[in-house]
């Protein structure tokens, strides 16, 4: 993997300032101690990624950027993919017990996330990265040996104390199962299995999994008598108070079938100007100069918008490749310019894909006014009409006065799409069935 910003190879301060700077530590079990332990050798940290769907989601990048940090500094990342507590839950930041998923979508899963997590690290190298399964080991032990060997070493009283386990305890309602209580000694094995056969010292995440996280520097410390470390990073959030990452659609996700690179691109584009300078920071590997540079922009051209365009050209880059963001920026100025000879088919099925409101019409055709009414531009054929006698309405970029126009397949874009804008910004996608 490239990065335009490898150069942070050669920053002379230590990876935990770079954190620092970056926004990017919350806890941290001995500080101190973790800044001398990575000085001047290359150290071994894991980070941890649950099959939960089918794809990861922008707020996995947190901590996979986190890792690649690591790894651009001279450390060894090992990305674990939780085949095994994906089949417990999490009940992390859960108000409610997790539905249990069946084992074969787990597998399923676990293979699509650990294609996913790849393209984020160098998997050569003197510190090359490494892609482990906890099912691998976890599916091995059997209950006696998982509650001899491991389960001695927890204490009930300490885990109830733990705030993700007591936040379940005192809501009213089902409480937690021992499925999900028994996730931190789980995870806590696995820890403790990376530092005993890869030689790992640190363990990262979420602020929301320092209770697992310490629980695991205990166990090595209790198992294989040595010193681990544990550090976490603050959980997203936006200046507004509203959730990060969520949209009218739901999830942004990191695949670009679920959610497509131009409406991941737009996105980020949409950053509130609170918020983009931290983001960038958070989500990019641009020098801390150059995020200086384009917070003086926003101050003092907010309309330029220059911080938010770094933004999403950079993380989109970074996800889906340098293509992807100029097919982004395509879609942007056509639909901007109202030129739509531009857009290639693959633009226009990830415009079908979820970057507009998109109406199925009839293979055949059917009559414009329908067509707006179908598609909630107009309430009624006759606001339509009144509409397009405005010059309100065009489709295919071309203006339409006549009201008796047809929305024909011979005239769609690749036989199959129209484009329908009412007035300067409302854009609609017809699509005429296969």
């Amino acid at each position: 993997m490239t990065n335009t910003a490898d150069s942070a190879r050669s920053a002379p301060i230590s990876i935990i300032e770079d954190l620092r700077t970056h926004g990017l530590l919350a806890q941290c079990s001995d500080e101190e101690g973790l800044a001398d332990h990575l000085q001047g050798e290359m150290r071994t940290l894991y980070c941890g990624f649950d099959p939960t769907a089918d794809s990861l989601h922008i707020g996995n990048l947190v901590p996979l950027l986190a890792l690649r940090r690591f790894q651009l500094a001279g450390h060894r990342p090992l990305v674990l993919v939780g085949g095994a507590t994906g089949m417990i839950g999490d009940p992390s930041g859960k108000s409610a017990e997790r539905n249990l998923n069946d084992a074969s979508v787990v597998v399923d899963w676990t293979a699509r996330i650990r294609s996913q997590v790849a393209q984020f690290f160098d998997f050569e190298g003197p510190n090359a990265a490494v892609v482990v399964n906890n099912y691998d080991w976890a599916s091995q032990l059997t209950l006696v040996d998982y509650l001899r060997d491991i389960g001695k070493h927890f204490s009930v009283n300490a885990m109830v104390q733990r705030e993700t386990v007591k936040n379940r305890l005192n809501r009213e309602g089902d409480g937690i199962s021992y499925t999900e209580f028994s996730y931190m000694v789980v995870q806590a094995m696995d820890f403790m299995v990376l530092a005993r056969d890869h030689g790992c010292t640190l363990q990262i995440g979420g602020s929301d999994q320092w209770g697992n996280i310490v629980s695991g520097v205990d166990l090595v410390r209790r198992t294989l008598r040595k010193t681990a470390y544990a550090a976490t990073f603050p959980l997203v959030t936006k200046a507004d108070g509203t959730k990060f990452g969520k949209t009218a659609g739901g999830a942004v996700w990191l695949d670009p079938e679920k959610t497509s690179p131009y409406s991941f691109y737009q996105f980020w584009m949409n950053t509130a100007d609170d918020d983009a300078i931290a983001f960038l920071r958070t989500f990019t590997f641009l020098a801390s100069a150059e995020i200086d540079d384009l917070a003086r922009s926003l101050a003092d051209e907010p309309q330029a918008r220059a911080a938010q365009i770094a933004l999403a050209r950079e993380i989109t880059a970074l996800v889906h490749g340098e293509t992807a963001v100029l097919g982004a920026q395509r879609i942007s100025q056509a639909l901007f310019a109202g030129d739509l000879t531009v857009l290639t088919g693959e633009d226009l099925a990830q415009l079908e894909l979820d970057g507009m409101d998109s109406t199925v019409v009839p293979i055949k055709g059917c009559g414009l006014l329908d067509a707006m009414t179908l598609a909630g531009l107009a309430a009624s054929n006759g606001a339509a009409r009144k509409l397009i006698k405005g010059g309100g309405v065009k489709l295919n970029g071309v203006p339409i006065s006549d009201h008796e126009a047809q929305i024909l397949p011979a005239d769609a874009l690749l036989s199959r799409y129209h484009l329908l804008r009412r007035g300067k910004k409302t854009w609609h996608l017809l699509i005429h069935a296969e």
